[in-house]
């Protein structure tokens, strides 16, 4: 406990500041008024409530749209190398490189297009897919091997992915799969594919940070956006598309085949609500006040005071975030501020918003008592160039001279 009292140096008030800027507990007790606003004031201002933000999360409410990169079979950008008979249902594209090889014998359902407009395009949109599904905030991370595993619909994440044998999606025609493989991915030859309870291989993902390989024989459901190589070794069949950013896709007897009853629209990407704005400002007794909390998220939040209570005076604007009015009182009150926007988790912060008093004139300190001290100066002490001091103990010692000078002209008076 610190008593700070008014013949204490002034020096004291910065100590009990630096304190409380420290965090450290502090119990002040001051007893001249005319101090305490200003303390109490300069203590309180430094005083933040660290904001309690969760890490926003990204979702979708949908398939990620592919673009025209959907009506590809196969996309690469470096090469296209198939040998032997492999099939493609749909459109095979190849941008910025120039070598498709192998086509015949290879059979596209679809139409080449090698260096063109159209597989230009495709790759942009491939682009747009591979960083929506990179984006999304997995429901489970850490995973390696999927064999043996079913999985609900969501977002799943791994450095490197690999399924060597059943994997099973249970779902409906709306779920959505999303595989995030940082490094590469590896199916292997004996692994197998399915989804059930109507669930679709329209809505089946696989965003790879480097590249993929489908063994010989491999049974694969899903569309592959690699970032940079698809290899699909011999008899491996695919009901999908094999999609790579900045590399080569390789095939070998291989069988493509895009999945029917695909939804048109893409799904929506949403992202929880994340405060961005700082902690608003002091306010002053009978001043305008005005401050809006902002937020990053898609879509757009809005705002609600979920703890606490703003200062009298004072309302929040739940659509736009801006707090604003009169404050009506002085003082400082804890409130927190959620914004929600329909994606979890909503972002909260709580602040501590100080109202100062109306500006006052300055007014003389008066001493520990409380009690103003007068008195009367003789012309004697004035002439003298002593006056009374801005502190009472100086003060003080004026009216003591004053009083003992009077006492020494009567002592000489009656003397005389």
């Amino acid at each position: 406990m610190i008593d700070f009292r008014q013949e204490q140096s002034p020096f004291m008030a910065l100590t009990i500041i630096a304190l409380l800027n420290g965090r450290d507990l502090v119990v002040i007790r001051i007893f001249s008024s005319a101090r305490a606003t200003a303390i109490v004031a300069a203590a309180v201002a430094l005083v933040v409530i660290p904001a309690t933000a969760a890490s926003a999360d990204t979702t979708i409410d949908g398939p990620i749209g592919l673009g025209t990169a959907g009506d590809y079979s196969v996309l690469a950008a470096s090469t296209v190398t198939n040998t032997n008979v492999s099939t493609l249902s749909d459109d095979l594209g190849l941008s910025p490189g120039s070598s498709i090889t192998g086509f015949p014998p290879g059979i596209v359902g679809g139409t080449i297009h090698q260096t063109d407009a159209e597989a230009a395009q495709a790759q942009v949109d491939l682009t747009t897919a591979y960083n929506v599904a990179a984006s999304l905030t997995p429901i489970q991370t850490g995973l390696e091997e999927l064999t043996g595993l079913s999985l609900v619909p969501g977002v799943y994440s791994g450095g490197t992915l690999a399924v060597s044998g059943a994997l099973v999606l249970e779902g409906t025609a709306e779920s959505v799969w999303v595989f995030q493989a940082a490094s590469s991915l590896t199916v292997g030859s004996a692994a197998n594919i399915t989804v059930t309870g109507g669930a679709s291989a329209c809505n089946v993902f696989w965003q790879v940070g480097s590249s993929a390989t489908l063994k010989t024989g491999a049974q694969f459901i899903g569309t592959v956006m690699a970032d940079i190589s698809v290899t699909a070794e011999t008899a491996a069949t695919v009901t999908g598309r094999l999609l790579a950013r900045t590399g080569a896709v390789t095939l070998d007897t291989n069988t493509i085949t895009a999945p029917t009853g695909c939804a048109t629209a893409p799904g929506e990407v949403s992202t929880s609500p994340e405060i961005t704005s700082e902690a608003p400002a002091d306010g002053t007794v009978g001043g305008p006040y005005s401050h809006t909390i902002t937020s990053s998220g898609t879509p757009d939040a809005s705002y609600s005071v979920t703890s606490g209570q703003l200062p009298a005076g004072l309302v929040l604007n739940e659509v736009t975030g801006e707090i604003s009015g009169t404050p009506t009182a002085s003082g400082s009150t804890t409130f927190t501020v959620t914004a929600s926007n329909g994606t979890s988790p909503d972002a909260e912060v709580t602040y501590v918003l100080v109202v100062n008093p109306a500006s006052v004139e300055a007014t003389p300190e008066t001493p520990v008592d409380n009690q103003p001290i007068s008195a009367e100066v003789t012309p004697g002490l004035a002439e003298s160039g002593l006056s009374v001091g801005a502190t009472p103990f100086v003060g003080a010692v004026m009216i003591a001279l004053g009083v003992l000078a009077v006492l020494r002209s009567r002592r000489l008076t009656s003397r005389g």
